[in-house]
């Protein structure tokens, strides 16, 4: 078992932080703003380390569901299950394991929290079949990286306001905009095996669909900083927000495999500089 811990590691991606990040600063926005920018010390705990566990416990579910399709895609032919290391058997198993953990974690939170994690569970167990019939799969995504937003506002406020949904919108976009980038990386592989990626749906306006789907978050987080009377500190991180996005623009608007890479995980830093003005904003408002 101890000899097959790497494996085992490289399944979920714990090498691999970047999708931990990016379901984790929505998350983090979430919980600052419903708690007023003072969440409770077990909250950023059990929210943190949750999501941490359910994105590795979706890499297990997503291996397993592609393992039949990863083989002809150059950049995961050497993934755990589809290089033959673990079995798909051992996949479920450890996802299923995550999950465990996961909700023993939100044991202590309230009802409602609980009964949005079964949603948040069916919709990211599902999210790699989309690919098969889905033309743009990432909105899907979208909306399974972000019950996170929905179970903090839930677990702080014991129901689930607008500005959650609004919030929720917001990550669908976003989620399209950094997915639809690495979807490029992978463009030419996908066309042979015949799977939905907002890439290939997009066609030739793959990089204005990324840029729009950037200024709708980042106009529907304008909303949110209007109607929550955010300071200044805010409206800094947004401001970088939106710079991380026209970064992104020059990087991927020639469609290089790796430029295309980058962009996706730069996106750590968009949601990063988001977040940062959002905690400030609180800070700095006493």
């Amino acid at each position: 078992m101890l000899a097959r811990l790497p494996l085992y590691m490289r399944l979920v991606r714990l090498d691999k932080p970047i999708g931990s990040l990016l379901l984790l600063w929505p998350t983090l926005n979430a919980l600052w703003i419903a708690s007023d920018g003072r969440p409770s010390p077990m909250l950023l705990v059990i929210f943190t380390l949750g999501t941490i566990l359910m994105r590795s416990a979706g890499c297990a579910i997503n291996d397993y569901a592609d393992r039949d399709y990863d083989r002809f895609v150059k950049r995961t032919a050497e993934r755990p299950i589809t290089s033959g290391k673990i079995k798909a058997w051992e996949a479920l198993a450890l996802a299923a394991a995550l999950a465990l953990v996961s909700f023993l974690l939100i044991l202590p939170l309230n009802t409602l929290t609980k009964e949005l994690s079964m949603f948040a569970l069916f919709v990211a167990g599902s999210y790699p079949f989309t690919k098969r019939f889905f033309a743009i799969p990432q909105a899907y995504l979208g909306i399974a990286l972000g019950f996170g937003i929905l179970m903090a506002f839930a677990a702080v406020q014991n129901h689930v306001p607008m500005p959650a949904w609004i919030m929720l919108l917001a990550n669908v976009f976003w989620s399209v905009a950094y997915d639809t980038e690495y979807a490029m990386v992978d463009r030419d592989d996908d066309i042979k095996i015949g799977i939905c990626t907002s890439a290939l749906t997009f066609g030739r306006f793959d990089v204005v669909a990324v840029m729009l789907c950037y200024g709708v978050t980042l106009a529907i987080y304008v909303g949110i900083g209007i109607a929550l009377k955010f300071g200044w500190p805010y409206w800094l991180g947004w401001i970088a927000a939106a710079g991380c996005a026209v970064y992104h623009y020059g990087l991927i608007r020639h469609r290089e495999r790796m430029a295309c890479f980058a962009a996706f995980r730069h996106n750590n830093w968009l949601g990063g500089v988001l977040f940062a003005g959002i905690a400030l904003h609180y800070v700095f408002a006493g």
